[in-house]
């Protein structure tokens, strides 16, 4: 258990990264950063797929259609609506929404997983769901009131969907993908995350020659295919692609293996948590008091869910026919 949750905070911290990445480099389009940091993690992911090729050979088809479904969702389409939303709302603001799958997914785990990893109290789960609310209602106020470059309410608002969208994106694949995992606890962590590395690659790389034919038809002054600031925007994928993509989700898959998928949801908050760390050291300031105001409910909301133990199913059909 403890094992689990650390490898949870170490993901936490290396995903937090990605919340800053957008902010590094602002003229560059969303979907050139997304294609640009999963083409480098498809790379990344070449000579350690050699090394485990016997591990590889031992998955089925259907397991690496699994895989493509889980890096398109979680990575690909979640990044791009991310590294919007951060360039349209602002990362504080991106990042509390974020942060509201700590809460997302025990929801969605009681609805799905119930019978598997036991139910959770809805009772329990009112007081995260209001004090998560709150949160985000303060961090939004301390946001708009804080001002933000270009601001434009359709911009604001735009941003603000692309980042709910994150949300059900990346929600979706935090219980599949645990349940992959624990459904198959023959398989390491380290050989599933190499997989949907490796996936990514044809798809990202399609996806970057798209991307630049786009921008190209624009007609805009944009240098293909590195753009303006190529030294800087490679390394920060590379960067981005080695310590968010590669070790972050290999320690997510182990806390995944570890952990019920009902109490590993609210362990993201250490990425929210982290993200919004790195973002005030990148802009130089304090937050403001709202805004921890905001930080502190989010994570009170966060505790009182990693607190509310699930039911195990055969309590619950103990509870139901006292018979048996």
């Amino acid at each position: 258990m403890m094992s689990g949750v650390l490898y949870a905070l170490l993901a936490g911290l290396m995903w937090g990264l990605i919340f800053v990445g957008p902010l590094l480099v602002p003229e560059y389009p969303a979907v050139l950063q997304s294609m640009g940091r999963y083409l480098a993690l498809g790379l990344i992911a070449l000579p350690l797929a050699w090394l485990g090729r016997a591990q590889l050979k031992r998955l089925a088809r259907r397991d690496w259609f699994t895989a493509l479904g889980l890096t398109m969702m979680g990575n690909l389409i979640y990044y791009v609506c991310l590294a919007s939303a951060i360039q349209r709302a602002g990362a504080p603001v991106s990042t509390m929404i974020i942060g509201t799958l700590p809460v997302v997914i025990p929801i969605f785990a009681n609805l799905l997983y119930s019978r598997h990893d036991g139910k959770l109290s809805w009772m329990r789960m009112a007081p995260a769901l209001l004090c998560t609310a709150a949160g985000l209602v303060c961090v939004n106020i301390a946001e708009l009131s804080h001002g933000l470059p270009d601001f434009s309410w359709w911009r604001y608002s735009t941003g603000i969907g692309l980042a709910l969208i994150s949300v059900v994106c990346w929600a979706w694949y935090a219980l599949r993908n645990a349940r992959w995992l624990r459904d198959n606890p023959d398989k390491h962590p380290m050989m599933w995350a190499t997989a949907q590395a490796l996936v990514t690659l044809p798809v990202s790389l399609l996806g970057y020659v798209l991307a630049c034919l786009w921008l190209n038809g624009q007609g805009q002054s944009f240098p293909l295919p590195f753009g303006p600031r190529p030294a800087v925007f490679i390394t920060l994928m590379i960067a981005i692609a080695v310590f968010c993509s590669w070790v972050g989700a290999l320690c997510w898959n182990i806390a995944s293996q570890r952990l019920p998928t009902v109490i590993v949801g609210p362990l993201i908050v250490f990425e929210i948590l982290a993200g919004l760390l790195y973002t005030f050291l990148l802009r130089q300031s304090l937050p403001s008091v709202l805004t921890l105001t905001g930080i502190a409910l989010l994570v009170i909301g966060v505790v009182v869910a990693v607190r509310a133990k699930p039911q195990k199913p055969q309590l619950q059909a103990l509870q139901q026919d006292p018979a048996k």
